[in-house]
Parts: structure tokens; sequence; C-alpha cells
């Protein structure tokens, strides 16, 4: 089975760690995010995927070259932003299936959990020209919202409406016959979401909803990122990628945690990091030579490549740029986000008075 993985976004919920690196390549317990994707899309049966680039697109090709995780991998980009369905039509024409055959169609942004041969095997057990994977969420205002009749067929697509009518929503992840992707318009900026889904259904054409409730995370927010990279190091999600046992922490090699160091809840330790003695970090994400000094406490922040925090200083909820330094005393909080090569002084900001 073939695939397009939709790698084109730049990233501006993640920002400032996005900057520097498309968010599909940030590192997420230990690896790129993508390295959990085509680990899981090789354990699903996939053999070959293209990648749809657009932001960065050259970096794709040097992390994972044309072969990683036991799948081919091939490299399309596009020179303006075509949308959901034009970046997928645009890769197509890198795909060697015949027109009958499942293309699986994976976000760079979505961690998930499902049974990826399952939603292929109900779409072709109901001829379907697409079949979608959907998830129930408590709020599902803030997705496409799809209804499904008994039969699992989907009966409507609405985008993000502010009154939905179940709680089952667009997970991202999906299975087109070829030929429905051909359909799609050329050179175009085209949303399959706004446009191509809507359209196949009013036009009575078999769309499919798989519906399962697993694991499943749009890690396209820092607090998202933190979360999955967390859930990932404590086995709360299985991966193939994962450089080493679930466990309460994954230290890369290089990394030196001091024997006096509380580091749990999750954290990843870079390549190069160090955690002094007296720091305490829970559920972060520390990345490759970045410095947590005695006394310090981080807990659900990212450091991004090396960033520095002093001694005293308290972070929660707070993302570093690479190169960022946080002086002694510092107390950043509430998703504070500190950009790149910024060095604030001692005691500079505070959210709670002096004892």
């Amino acid at each position: 089975m073939e695939a397009i993985l939709l790698v084109g976004g730049q990233g501006t919920r993640l920002r400032p760690l996005t900057i520097s690196t498309p968010k599909p390549l940030l590192p997420t317990a230990g690896v790129a995010f993508l390295a959990h994707q085509l680990a899981r899309a090789h354990a699903s049966g996939v053999e070959r995927i293209v990648f749809a680039t657009s932001y960065r697109a050259e970096m794709f090709e040097a992390a994972f070259g044309d072969r990683a995780y036991g799948v081919d991998l091939a490299y399309v980009s596009e020179d303006e932003p075509l949308g959901t369905g034009g970046a997928i039509r645009n890769a197509a024409r890198a795909l060697s299936c015949g027109p009958d055959d499942p293309v699986l169609i994976l976000n760079g942004d979505i961690l998930s959990g499902h049974d990826v041969r399952a939603q292929v095997k109900l779409h072709e057990a109901a001829a379907a020209e697409v079949t979608l994977h959907l998830t129930e969420v408590d709020d599902p205002s803030r997705f496409g919202c799809v209804p499904t009749a008994d039969d699992g067929r989907v009966t409507a697509f609405l985008e993000k409406t502010p009154h939905p009518v179940t709680n089952q929503i667009n997970a991202g992840c999906y299975v087109f016959r070829r030929s429905a992707i051909d359909a799609i318009p050329e050179h175009e900026v085209v949303s399959v979401e706004r446009e191509t889904f809507p359209s196949l259904i009013s036009s009575g054409a078999v769309v499919m909803g798989y519906v399962e409730s697993g694991y499943w995370l749009d890690v396209g927010t820092p607090e998202a990122f933190v979360r999955g990279s967390r859930d990932l190091v404590l086995g709360a999600l299985a991966s193939p990628a994962m450089p080493g046992e679930p466990g309460e922490r994954l230290a890369l090699a290089g990394a030196r945690v001091a024997p006096g160091a509380v580091v749990r809840g999750g954290t990843t330790v870079g390549r190069g990091a160090v955690v002094e003695a007296g720091a305490t970090v829970i559920g972060s994400v520390l990345l490759e030579d970045s410095f947590v000094a005695e006394g310090a406490t981080v807990r659900d922040s990212v450091l991004s490549r090396g960033a520095r925090v002093g001694p005293g200083a308290v972070l929660d909820g707070v993302v570093l740029g690479d190169g960022a330094v946080v002086g002694p005393g510092n107390e950043l909080r509430c998703g504070v986000r500190v950009w790149p090569g910024i060095k604030l002084p001692p005691t500079a900001v505070r959210f709670s008075a002096d004892d």
C-alpha cells in the first residue's frame, strides 16, 4: 500500500520551536515526530510514502533519505500552498498504484494509535471512494464534525461548526480510492474538508466513517506537543520508533542527569543535555545541549537546543527557543514563550512575590 504524508504546514502555533525546524521534524520522545508515523505506517502494511512538502521542504529528505523505518520514500513539493486537497493531488503524481487501489493519507501533526488495517478493510469492503478515521471528543466544535448513518456511511461534513450534531470528528487520516484523488483539480487550491468531502457526499458517492476512539492527539500546540512526547515516553501510546523502553524518563546518549536530580513524568533528556543535582524536571522535553541548573524547576515545558535555565528558576508550561537563557530566580508560567537567543537577567520576570 502507498501513502501520502501531508507535511507542508509552517507550524505557526508551535513557534518559536518551528522557526528553524518544521513541526513534523521536531524531536518527540527522542526522535523526529515523523519517525513515529513512519514506523507505525510500516507496521500497518504501508510500503511506500510520498511526502507532500512545502515549508523547509529540503529538510525532510535530508532527515530521512529514500528509505526509513522500513518504508520507501519520495518527495513532492508545492511552490505555493495548495490546501489539503491540492497538496494531495500534487503529491499523487509520484504514486505508482492503479486507479482502484487504496491510498492512505496521513497528516504530519497527528499522533494516533488507531487500527489503520481495520480502516482500510472497511474501505475495501464498502467499495468506498473515501474512508475517514473518526474519533469522539468532548468538544467537537473545534474540529470537523462528521455524522454517520447506522451502516457507517458519512452523511455530512461540517467543518468547525458552533452547533455540532455529533461528537464524532475528523481525525485526519483518510483512505482514498486513487481515482478519487485524480478527480481533484490540479494546480488549484482545494480543501478536502470544505470542498472534496462535501462534494462527494452530495453526489451520492460512498464515503465511510471508521470510528475508533483510541489514543489520538493533534500536536499542533506547545501543550499538546509536550503531552505527545510525554505519553510516548510513558508508554500510553506504543511506537516502534521509540529509542528506549517506556518509563518515567528517556535519557538519550550523551545526556547527563545528576544523581541528585528529579527527572520523571515522561521527560525526555536530549543528547548533550544536562540536569544538575537538586533540579526538578517533570513531564518536559529537553532538546540537545539544553541545561537545567541546580535548584531549578521545569514542568510541562520545552527547552529547545542550547536553552539554559539558571539556578532556582521556575518554568511551568513554558517554551524556550534555541539558545534562550533564563537567569536565576525567574518564574515563568502560563504558556510563556521565549524567542531564540533571548536572555532574561536574574529575577526579571515573576508571577508571584518574593519570599
